[in-house]
């Protein structure tokens, strides 16, 4: 009789550490989910600021056509082409506030100091966000590999998590003034 208490409450610790892990994993997921509607904001603000300030008439015509065309691309991406996308915009940002220059050419035009503080504000944003999204990633993945939760399949049918790549490095122009 006391075997069958021992298996009981062994059975019953196990069940209890399974749903514990079951019910972090669900958690993490959660986590991952709101890390990756953030990023997906910041990543929209950023291209939409960007078209607004290349259609604002405050940067030269093939700049703007360049920027302009970058951030409409960087909206339209497909999700398997999106981090491309999203560095290509990171690149002509670069390109574009190269210099010193052309940011006080745009602070000078009406309504420039507002879209470049805007633009500055959207591109910090970005990679803060894309290191929450890759940390919970990285958090979902190290426990998904455990053998207990593969054993189980505690994860279910969720997808693998995967990071979010690209380059997010923003213009030293706009860091310089914002700073």
């Amino acid at each position: 009789m006391s075997t069958l208490i021992w298996i009981a409450v062994a059975l019953v610790l196990v069940a209890v550490y399974l749903s514990w892990t079951a019910g972090r994993l669900d958690r993490l997921h959660s986590r991952l989910d709101a890390a990756r509607a953030a990023l997906d904001a910041q990543l929209l603000r950023r291209a939409s600021v960007a078209q607004e300030l290349a259609t604002a008439g405050v940067l030269d015509p093939a700049a703007s056509m360049v920027l302009y065309q970058a951030a409409h691309s960087a909206r339209q991406a497909e999700e398997e082409h999106r981090e491309v996308a999203e560095s290509e915009l990171s690149q002509t940002l670069r390109a574009v506030f190269a210099e010193q220059t052309q940011v006080e050419a745009v602070q000078q035009a009406p309504g420039g100091e507002g879209a470049l503080g805007e633009l500055a504000e959207a591109v910090r944003r970005v990679p803060m966000a894309r290191r929450f999204h890759n940390d919970a990633v990285r958090s979902a993945r190290a426990l998904r590999t455990h053998r207990t939760v593969r054993l189980f399949r505690l994860a279910g049918h969720a997808p693998f998590p995967l990071a979010f790549e690209m380059d997010d490095e923003p213009p030293a122009a706009l860091v310089e003034r914002s700073s």
